[in-house]
């Protein structure tokens, strides 16, 4: 029997929501995949909603943060860093719902319905934003402010428009109001 870890948790439920079709399986359901006992689980996780915000920054680091590349060789500025990172950042979003919708709808609705949980999965983001700017902002407040203002590109709920044929023209308008406040 394998050790049971936080990782093998997450991986577990990830595995239950892609078989069962359902964003949130129950915690015995994932005890009994792993052949523990309900109680085991709150030796890794403290609540239920710890857990489901691990699996869902886990889905999000895979499948958004790990999926952002880009080559800062001819990027001469902050600013230009930032909007390459943007828009690979929104890219990995809507190539996560093309490729997969019902993962995509499945891993996204419980963020959607806790703002805490949003802010959680989206702080790396964050740093990752603060880090290019130099803010050195310790509660990162304007780098979720910069991310907020493209929320149209990243929020599901906005998933529709996604692949409309002005996805990338609206993104430059959105950079030019913003830009010159960075």
């Amino acid at each position: 029997m394998a050790k049971i870890t936080q990782k093998l948790i997450i991986e577990t439920a990830e595995a239950l929501i892609e078989r069962t079709e359902k964003s949130e399986v129950t915690l015995s359901q994932i005890a009994d995949e792993l052949s523990i006992t309900h109680a085991a689980l709150y030796k890794h996780f403290k609540n239920k909603q710890e857990l489901w915000a691990a699996v869902s920054k886990s889905w999000f680091n895979r499948m958004i943060s790990e999926q952002i590349k880009i080559d800062t060789t001819n990027l001469t500025t902050p600013r230009d860093v930032l909007h390459e990172w943007l828009w690979s950042f929104v890219n990995a979003k809507k190539r996560a719902y093309n490729e997969n919708p019902k993962m995509f709808a499945l891993n996204t609705q419980y963020v959607d319905s806790n703002p805490l949980v949003l802010r959680d999965v989206l702080w790396d983001s964050y740093q990752i934003i603060d880090g290019f700017m130099d803010y050195q902002d310790p509660h990162l407040e304007r780098a979720e402010a910069i991310l907020s203002a493209f929320a149209v590109f990243s929020l599901p709920s906005f998933k529709e428009s996604w692949n409309l044929p002005d996805y990338q023209d609206r993104f430059e308008r959105i950079w030019s109001l913003i830009k010159e406040g960075l």
